[in-house]
């Protein structure tokens, strides 16, 4: 029998040296022989293409032909695989068709790219009998995609429910255990890589949403076109809603969720209310966690690091494996192609027939709780429980005589009903000349 180290080595090629593209390069040589047994053949990096060259790489690069022209890679026949680490749309997609025409097989982290022009890769990749492996896209190191397209494929996928931007968990985690405020929690997790120096992506929810896409292609087999899904970043999220919710039992963290509906998929990422001591809001720092519920298996729990070099690294190197062994070509023609012609899914906000927790601020004085409990009430909606907090700081307004009128927030637990209900109410209530600004409204997952 030979030996696998014996055998042919793989020669691959990496496209981008940054952070994740590094830690693959590390991971590769630093892990060869473990690697090696795994793939039944030495896998080694014959080329790598980045911006600038002459930067230097925080990682082994020994015998390397580094370049700005992915043709290096793309014309090399010696090359079968390349990894496809860079961000953003373009290059990209340019990159990865130029790698797909020539007949390489594409192992990416790029969920924009996916997300945005997955149709169409995936057609191309058909076409040309190659595949695309996308692990890292989505939770890090969790090895969600293959849990769901491989794992479970015995299962109707029902519903999928999750945290998957560390991002965001971090900043909400450390507002909540430290008290720091928004503004603060964000430069802290800049100042620890965890968020780049324009973070709206993570923050406005877009991270979150692209990434639910992708895993509600692979669960339901349709096409979800991210920019449909309603999403809320946590942007507005400040101390005092932290506190509040902590008063009731629960943390605040920004969920993404999915479901069949009546022929639909009802899906939406924002901030929620999740019970504490459940697997959601026991989730901190920059980890996430993915809820998934089959009809065969019930609801399963995934948990782990959703970024960060190494075990974003972990899912890289996995797929180029799978890839190198032939698993990847068998299961991309069953669970990762959709033609350019799939139709997709007819996406519909979440409409759940939930509790949900209210933060209004308004101007103390009497009538003002009636005439807004009166409102919920036109609206079908039942109070489970009402909070006046303290006057806010500062926000003290002129009354008739000279004095002043504090502003209090009403915090508001409502009984179960429909989201549309609620915030059709909402917009009455704002619109009252005793609330101040607009008000704050966020599910309530009690499991």
């Amino acid at each position: 029998m030979t030996h696998p180290g014996s055998a042919q080595p793989v020669r691959i090629g990496i496209v981008g040296l940054g952070t994740v593209g590094s830690g693959v390069v590390r991971l590769l040589v630093d892990s060869a022989d473990h690697i090696t047994r795994h793939a039944g053949r030495p896998i080694e990096v014959a080329a790598a293409v980045v911006r600038d060259p002459t930067k230097e790489r925080d990682c082994p690069l020994p015998a390397v032909q580094v370049s700005t022209d992915i043709r290096v890679i793309s014309r090399d026949p010696s090359i079968t695989l390349a990894a496809l680490l860079v961000g953003g749309l373009e290059p990209a997609r340019s990159m990865m068709v130029e790698l797909l025409e020539n007949g390489k097989d594409v192992v990416t982290a790029n969920k924009a790219l996916l997300a945005e022009h997955g149709p169409e890769l995936f057609e191309l990749a058909r076409r040309r009998g190659r595949s695309i492996a996308f692990e890292a896209a989505v939770a890090g190191g969790i090895p969600i995609v293959a849990a769901i397209g491989e794992c479970l494929a015995a299962n109707r996928i029902e519903s999928i429910r999750g945290i998957l931007n560390g991002t965001s968990n971090f900043i909400l985690t450390r507002m909540e255990e430290d008290g720091s405020s928004y503004s603060e929690a964000l430069a802290l997790a800049q100042a620890k890589g965890f968020a780049e120096a324009d973070p709206s992506m993570d923050v406005d929810g877009t991270d979150a949403t692209q990434k639910l896409a992708i895993l509600s292609h692979l669960a339901f087999g349709v096409w979800v076109p991210w920019k449909e899904i309603p999403r809320t970043g946590i942007d507005t999220v400040d101390i005092d809603l932290i506190h509040y919710a902590g008063e009731l039992g629960y943390r605040i963290r920004l969920v993404a969720v999915a479901r069949r509906s009546d022929g639909r998929l009802a899906m939406r990422v924002a901030p929620a209310l999740v019970k504490i001591g459940t697997p959601l809001a026991e989730t901190r720092g920059a980890y996430n966690a993915v809820s998934i519920v089959g009809d065969a298996v019930g609801r399963m729990f995934f948990h782990g690091l959703g970024a960060g070099q190494m075990p974003t690294a972990s899912a890289v190197v996995a797929d180029i494996i799978d890839t190198v062994v032939g698993r990847t070509a068998i299961t991309f023609r069953t669970t990762g192609v959709l033609s350019e012609d799939t139709p997709a899914a007819r996406v519909a906000g979440v409409d759940a027939s939930e509790r949900h927790f209210l933060r209004i601020r308004v101007t103390d004085r009497p009538g003002v709780l009636a005439r807004i409990t009166g409102i919920l009430g036109e609206h079908g909606i039942s109070i489970a429980s009402v909070i006046q907090h303290d006057p806010i700081d500062g926000a003290n307004r002129p009354a008739a005589g000279g004095s002043t009128v504090p502003d209090v927030s009403l915090v508001i637990m409502t009984h179960s009903c429909p989201s549309s209900s609620v915030h059709n109410a909402l917009v009455s209530i704002d619109q009252c000349d005793a609330v101040r600004g607009r008000s704050d409204c966020l599910g309530v997952l009690d499991e």
